[in-house]
């Protein structure tokens, strides 16, 4: 099944941008151009992960990731921040909201797919080994 994306994006360029990158990845792609529309669809959608613009008009990405943390159904969502505004102390304050992972604008094309899938589909943890190894050599003097 393909996993949904939510690209939350006022400008119009950058919302081309993450949809033709994110699109050829084969995600299928929900689309919002503020706060507000990004809690509606985010509800009404349930998607797998959140791009999240910072600076949005009515309600900012920043409150949106907030009220979005506060919804059992989105405790666990990624959500990565974009933004262009960049300014000592943002990354703390981004993540101390919520955000998983931030990223500068302008976007990183190589690199946002990748924190993207990194996301969506996280390694396997290490799986035990067969029953009986605990990691110290077998005794052979039986």
């Amino acid at each position: 099944m393909k996993k949904k994306v939510l690209i939350v994006e006022d400008n119009p360029q950058n919302m081309r941008l993450l949809e033709m990158l994110l699109g050829a990845k084969g995600y299928t792609l929900l689309k919002a151009i503020d706060g507000e529309e990004a809690l509606d669809t985010a509800t009404r959608e349930q998607p797998d992960l959140i791009i999240m613009d910072i600076q949005l008009p009515k309600m900012s990405g920043l409150e949106a990731t907030r009220q979005l943390r506060q919804l059992p159904d989105f405790s666990h969502t990624p959500i990565i921040a974009i933004t262009a505004y960049a300014m000592k102390g943002d990354q703390e304050k981004l993540l101390a909201a919520g955000c998983d992972a931030y990223l500068p604008k302008p976007i990183n094309t190589r690199e946002l797919p990748e924190v993207i899938s990194e996301m969506l589909f996280p390694p396997p943890k290490d799986k035990p080994g067969p029953e009986g190894d605990n990691g110290e050599p077998e005794d052979s003097s039986h």
